[in-house]
């Protein structure tokens, strides 16, 4: 199925963003309703079912955080988040320093966190049961956590030396959290640790010599902006401005020197990438120009490009259920990628019909009709 996605000409997602789309999010707990942030601090809520049950359809915008509201963030918004345990609830982060807790059936901001920079990224877990705390990244290189059930800034993690532009709870161990920076790093974090850092990810394996101290410890040779781990908890990619994407084993911190060539990456931002799930081989889903790469995660293999953007691409999410996968860019359209059943049937019919052999013999029809055979 993933090695089919195509862009779907069936189903559209109602256009209502103005600006660029930033950030997108699918709800976990059913995989239907999704979130989107735009450049000028909207945010719209999207029912992806297909309720009328034709095959042709619109994901209709149930609800939006408009320019008119109150409470909209003032300038772009980064990150979209849903609470990771029901979806009464979503998180939001904007470059006008503020996180905001949302209630879903008011709009209303329950809570709000002020920043002295600048917000690029905020995380909360998807597997944490004993903490709520939220990662945010900001154009401080302390790493800020903000606890849902006291409301306050609990802890602050020192050791980035410029602005962070990622952050990501890892999804096997719930006190686990990787960062990166603007300074070429990306750390590891137990938050239950007084000194936090479990370790710095070094993109030489610590193999280069101890002179160049600079180049030491680094993950790229440029910003990081964007992290996804593999869905089991034990592999990180990277990315960075460095037009390379590194896969790393996160218990050991090793680079697993994985090449998947050139990944343009020109963003000046944290880049929303998605790996899929549930796949033999895992895919990596990256934003790069105005089209979507698609690359086997353990071997770097460039699969396909998605196209259809007119614009640059700034992130992707992927319904896991149905292995669908939703682009959010520059040009202000949400894209919807299905995977396609069988080959495209000729525009015009009076064109010679497809031979045979054309249709994936996994979608043939293995039965025949009468009319075959008189």
């Amino acid at each position: 199925r993933v090695l089919s996605l195509e862009l779907n000409k069936d189903r559209d997602v109602e256009r209502i963003h103005g600006s660029g789309i930033n950030t997108l999010d699918i709800e976990p707990v059913e995989g239907r309703y999704m979130l989107s942030g735009g450049s000028d601090g909207v945010i719209v809520l999207y029912d992806l079912e297909n309720l009328s049950r034709k095959p042709s359809y619109t994901c209709k915008a149930l609800c939006s955080v408009g320019r008119s509201h109150p409470d909209v963030h003032r300038f772009s918004v980064e990150t979209v988040q849903w609470y990771p345990h029901d979806t009464g609830m979503f998180t939001s982060s904007s470059f006008d320093k503020t996180l905001k807790i949302w209630d879903t059936n008011t709009l209303q901001p329950a809570d709000v966190f002020h920043f002295e920079g600048t917000v690029y990224s905020h995380h909360m877990s998807p597997v944490a049961t004993k903490h709520c705390l939220i990662a945010v990244g900001t154009k401080n290189p302390k790493v800020q956590l903000c606890d849902l059930k006291s409301g306050s800034c609990s802890h602050i993690l020192q050791g980035h030396r410029q602005e962070v532009l990622a952050v990501s709870w890892s999804p096997r161990h719930e006190y686990v959290l990787a960062t990166a920076s603007a300074d070429s790093r990306v750390k590891l974090w137990d938050v239950r640790r007084a000194s936090g850092c479990l370790s710095t990810l070094d993109q030489h394996n610590g193999e280069k010599s101890k002179a160049s101290s600079e180049a030491a410890n680094t993950a790229h040779n440029g910003r990081v902006n964007g992290l996804c781990y593999t869905n089991d908890g034990l592999h990180l990619l990277t990315i960075g401005t460095d037009d390379r994407m590194r896969l790393w084993n996160s218990s050991t911190g090793e680079n697993t020197l994985v090449n998947y060539g050139k990944v343009c990456n020109e963003s000046r931002k944290g880049l929303k990438f998605t790996i899929s799930c549930g796949c033999n081989p895992e895919f990596a889903f990256v934003p790069y120009g105005s089209t979507i790469a698609v690359y086997t995660v353990f071997t770097g293999e460039l699969i396909t490009m998605l196209r259809g953007h007119y614009s640059t691409v700034n992130c992707c999410v992927l319904q896991p259920n149905f292995q669908e996968l939703y682009s959010g860019s520059k040009d202000c359209n949400i894209l919807a990628w299905v995977p396609a059943l069988r080959e495209p049937v000729p525009d015009d019919i009076s064109e010679k019909p497809l031979p045979q052999q054309h249709i994936n013999p996994a979608y043939e029809d293995a039965w025949s009709s009468s009319d075959d055979e008189g």
